[in-house]
């Protein structure tokens, strides 16, 4: 493994221990050259996934990615983050494990906002907004009436 800081291709693992409920393993590495120390995670790849964007593009899946959507959704909510690794994880399995190697946008899409939906309903709403698209309130109010039920968007009577 390369040391981030001086790019030294010596380095040397101190410690490893289990990860993400033993999906993974973490490794802490020390480069003798600079002396940086740094974490590194392994993680079993079943097969190289390709997400199919909706314009027909084709490109490499990044976990990192998705983790990423996770975090700007959850920005500023408290949920554990073991919990949001464990969905990531989920996905990522369940994506490896659908048996084909291209994957839709969209049906990554639709496993986030189920995801998210499970951790917490406003990183739900906020994700759904940009997914979906929304270009006014009322798409909002639509997704919270399916969120806390059909009567949730009916206006409140006697006001």
């Amino acid at each position: 493994m390369r040391c981030p800081y001086c790019q030294s291709e010596d380095t040397q693992v101190k410690d490893s221990r289990p990860a993400e409920d033993g999906a993974a393993i973490r490794r802490r590495r020390v480069c003798p050259d600079c002396g940086g120390r740094f974490t590194t995670f392994e993680r079993v790849q079943l097969r190289d996934l390709v997400v199919v964007k909706r314009s027909g593009r084709k490109v490499p899946f990044d976990r990192d990615k998705l983790m990423r959507s996770f975090d700007i959704a959850l920005r500023k909510r408290n949920v554990d983050p073991d919990r949001v690794e464990r969905a990531v994880s989920g996905i990522v399995r369940q994506l490896e494990s659908s048996g084909e190697s291209e994957i839709k946008a969209d049906e990554i899409g639709q496993l986030v906002m189920e995801a998210l939906k499970a951790l917490d309903d406003v990183a739900y709403v906020r994700y759904a907004s940009v997914y979906r698209n929304f270009r006014e309130a009322r798409d909002f109010q639509e997704l919270l009436g399916e969120l806390g039920g059909e009567d949730a968007a009916a206006p409140e009577s006697g006001r």
